[in-house]
């Protein structure tokens, strides 16, 4: 008769003792869905928010408005797979988004495609750039895998400026033509369409980089960021992994300039700047990087303050202050610079770190009654 031993099972914990789930925590896992769901359902809404908006919530020029930060709250989600998630800093990011927007743009005014072709061939035609300059920019690490992709960045920056082939219209942009497009997308009163678009780019985005992340791939790439050489000697090859999180966060961007495109019914340089690549990396950072929604707010408030910095700074309230608070008031970068590092300073995990800061508070606020099970 031979010894054995044998593990018992873990004893079970009486139903009394275990530790009952709050109401906040039964319901969190159904917020994403709350969220969609009420974001669906803006354009239905009359309201007006006096000071946040110039018109209710249903008018063209704020439907528009909130298009384009949902466009970029998914566009810095993709962003972060590279960044927060990966440890990649890249600076020719905007390069993938502007090829979106002018390959949206030029298959359609100047060779006449449909927008469903268009926008297919756009992606395909974007998302094999990304793997072509990937697998180059790749080879290299750290500072110098940036200044690659930066380079990668201008050279893409000059071909559309300087127009060598008459498609780009230069420096002054290419209008979109807009007889090539369904009629639903078509139009002041279809702007709503135009907003559910951009809502369903970022959900898509959102979805793809959370079952990503939540992958055996996504743990790869944390360990990436944490410590290459370990992946390595794990037996895993790096360079394939991080090559796939750079084709896939490339093809993401594609698709956001492709809805870009539609929403301000053109292409113009300021895309294909490094400047949009470092926005996005400030999304990304005011956000909180790595984590779940971080860079999509980060995102979303950073495209919101810089659209509504401008008229905040030309409002009666700051023309009549003293010039010593009026003159950078007026300017929208030096005011957005400010929020930014004040975010820095007093929240270095980004928006995504207020809930962990206010619970405290939150608790202590709670009457003891409400707190007991």
């Amino acid at each position: 008769m031979t010894d054995s031993m044998v593990d018992a099972p873990p004893a079970a914990v009486p139903a009394e003792l275990a530790p009952r789930r709050s109401r906040w925590q039964r319901l969190r896992p159904w917020l994403p869905l709350v969220a969609l769901a009420v974001a669906a359902v803006v354009p239905y809404s009359t309201a007006h928010l006096p000071g946040l908006f110039e018109g209710p919530l249903n008018s063209p020029g704020t439907l528009q408005l909130l298009a384009i930060c949902l466009v970029f709250g998914g566009l810095a989600a993709g962003y972060d797979l590279l960044f927060g998630r990966t440890g990649m800093l890249s600076f020719g990011h905007a390069l993938y988004f502007a090829a979106g927007v002018y390959g949206t743009d030029v298959l359609v005014t100047r060779a006449g495609l449909p927008l469903w072709q268009a926008a297919l061939l756009t992606v395909v035609g974007a998302t094999t750039l990304a793997a072509l300059l990937g697998a180059i920019a790749l080879r290299t690490v750290g500072i110098a895998f940036a200044m690659v992709t930066l380079a990668f960045a201008q050279v893409g920056a000059i071909l559309v400026t300087r127009d060598f082939w008459g498609f780009t219209g230069g420096e002054e942009g290419l209008p979109l033509d807009v007889s090539g497009l369904p009629a639903a997308l078509v139009g002041v009163t279809n702007t709503v369409n135009l907003y559910w678009l951009a809502l369903a780019y970022l959900a898509v985005v959102v979805l793809v980089v959370h079952r990503v992340s939540g992958s055996p791939t996504g743990r790869v790439l944390a360990g990436l960021r944490d410590d290459e050489r370990r992946i390595g000697v794990l037996g895993l090859d790096p360079y394939r992994f991080k090559l796939v999180a750079f084709v896939l966060a490339g093809g993401l961007a594609s698709a956001g300039g492709v809805v870009y495109c539609l929403i301000v019914g053109g292409a113009s340089p300021h895309v294909t700047t490094s400047e949009l690549t470092l926005s996005l990396l400030v999304m990304v950072v005011l956000g909180g990087p790595g984590t779940r929604w971080g860079p999509v707010l980060g995102g979303i408030v950073y495209m919101y303050l810089d659209h509504r910095l401008t008229a905040f700074g030309s409002s009666d309230a700051v023309n009549a202050l003293p010039t010593v608070l009026s003159a950078p008031l007026s300017q929208p970068l030096f005011v957005l610079g400010t929020v930014f590092i004040l975010a820095v300073y007093f929240f270095p995990g980004g928006l995504a770190s207020l809930a962990p800061r206010l619970t405290p508070l939150t608790r202590a606020l709670l009457p003891a009654r409400s707190r007991r099970p």
